[in-house]
């Protein structure tokens, strides 16, 4: 057996020929040349092999065929850890007997699912590779160019792994972040295998599961904590990436997982400042991808008039004029290109980097020396911070307008988010009467920030529709004012 240690690039191909001469030119770099593998991955027709959590494939090269299977793993940022089986054989089809015995489930049926595999989807590939040693470390560096083929279905392969031969797994972040100081990536979560069962539609589409609190653990380790809440925004982060990948004409969808996205990059950097780690290192990146992602606000705006049919609009008399130049206002945001854009930019993939490194750091221990409160007291102190930054910020004696409510928008997202990552550990009902008109505050205004942009557009286009913004910003204005200020008095839950 070989426990199969990598990391996962997603890169693009015009950045090809640099990270070639970056891998060609690195110190103590031994190229190993090219070669063309074909795979094919089977299974049954009800997915028992994936059932069982198992991978496998034939992999042909250099005129050999050799069978490999993957055992339940772990997959944390984009550190890939899988223990694998590889055998020799000289067939296209696997013999499952070649494998040990103690790897099946008990009370397994083998011959039954022997005879009842079938090749589910192919990934064919040219590999060019490197060996580089770093400090006690071997790292094997592998450029895959290639496509998985499903039927008639084809979804291109361009990544890069960095597997681990010997020595210790932080050599892998080690090189990356040296690479990714001139090449654009983002870390790969989906493994080939996946992709490969996806594009077949032998699995269910990427979706993101609603949270509303994170589940901390309940032993009161700091590290652990640390650990939970990092891994929580990277995972969904990666996540988002992958369904913002998959063709879609829903802007609506689209600008919900923008803002998840932006709420996970917001979380942590939030979990970095409060553990005393946002850095000279990682404070830019983040102030990089912040403003990379400033067409979410304005994107989620726009929406909001068109949702439900632009319920929103009912009473305006040239409600179709108004829908098509909303329509034509998101247009020009270019959403579906976004995240190859955002992509392009290096920031992008070292931040993922130098987070998944604070992850392994936290998980691994060796930040012990930090010293954190309790988890209970240390909770109570981040939200009593919080509230007092909005209760500064809107005090109950002032009056607002839309421009100050457009001023606290981010400090007011960013007091909600401290309630997403500890709000678990309260009593629901004081958490949730407590919340309920933050949350509704925000929503508010992002619905100033719609009727801002309707007026833009209104004189842009004489769409003739001031007299009804007016209504109902005065409206909306009066309802968030009394929401703020009874929000004001409701008792702490903390």
């Amino acid at each position: 057996m070989d426990a199969e240690i990598e990391l996962k690039l997603f890169i693009q191909p015009q950045h090809h020929d640099l990270l070639k001469k970056i891998l060609n030119e690195y110190p103590n770099s031994t190229p190993q040349g090219q070669k063309k593998l074909t795979n094919g991955y089977f299974d049954t027709d009800d997915l028992q092999l994936r059932r069982w959590d198992m991978g496998l494939r034939v992999r042909g090269f250099d005129n050999q065929l050799e069978q490999t299977i993957k055992t339940a793993g772990r997959v944390v940022g984009g550190i890939h850890s899988r223990p694998e089986y590889n055998v020799n054989i000289d067939q296209k089809t696997p013999i499952l007997s070649r494998f040990p015995k103690e790897i099946w489930p008990i009370g397994n049926d083998l011959d039954k699912v022997s005879t009842s595999l079938t090749c589910i989807f192919e990934t064919n590939f040219e590999r060019q590779t490197w060996h580089i040693y770093l400090n006690d470390s071997l790292v094997e560096v592998a450029l895959d160019v290639g496509e998985i083929i499903a039927n008639d279905k084809v979804d291109p392969i361009c990544e890069l792994e960095f597997e681990l031969l010997a020595g210790d797994t932080s050599a892998l972040i080690t090189l990356a972040i040296e690479v990714a100081k001139s090449v654009p990536f983002r870390l790969g979560k989906a493994s080939k295998a996946q992709r490969g069962y996806q594009l077949a539609g032998k699995s269910k589409p990427f979706t993101i599961e609603h949270i509303d609190y994170v589940s901390l653990p309940k032993n009161n380790n700091m590290q652990q904590v640390l650990s939970t809440l990092l891994e929580t925004g990277l995972e969904r982060w990666q996540l988002i990436e992958n369904i913002l990948t998959l063709p879609t004409s829903d802007v609506h969808q689209q600008s919900a997982l923008w803002g998840e996205l932006r709420h996970c990059v917001r979380l942590l950097r939030l979990t970095l400042n409060q553990f005393g780690l946002l850095d000279q290192r990682t404070s830019p990146l983040f102030d990089h991808l912040e403003q990379a992602l400033a067409f979410v606000s304005p994107l989620q705006s726009c929406c909001l008039p068109l949702q439900d049919d632009a319920k929103p609009l009912a009473n305006i008399n040239n409600k179709t004029l108004v829908c098509q130049q909303l329509e034509n206002h998101i247009s020009l945001m270019s959403v579906s290109t976004q995240l190859a854009s955002i992509w392009q930019q290096p920031e992008y993939g070292q931040l993922q980097l130098a987070l998944v490194d604070l992850l392994l750091t936290a998980e691994s221990g060796k930040n012990q020396g930090r010293h954190y409160p309790e988890l209970g007291l240390f909770a109570n102190q981040l939200q009593q911070a919080s509230w007092k930054r909005i209760g500064k910020s809107m005090p109950i004696t002032a009056e607002m307008n839309s421009i100050d409510y457009q001023h606290v928008a981010d400090a007011l997202d960013e007091s909600i988010l401290v309630g997403f990552a500890y709000g678990e550990m309260y009593p629901a009902k004081k958490r949730e009467a407590f919340r309920a008109p933050w949350q509704d505050l925000a929503l508010g205004i992002s619905t100033l920030s719609a009727y801002k942009i309707l007026r833009h557009l209104s004189a842009q286009h004489q769409l003739n529709i001031e007299a009804w913004l007016d209504n109902k910003e005065t409206s909306l204005l009066f309802a968030m004012e009394h929401s703020r200020k009874s929000a004001l008095k409701v008792p702490i839950y903390w």
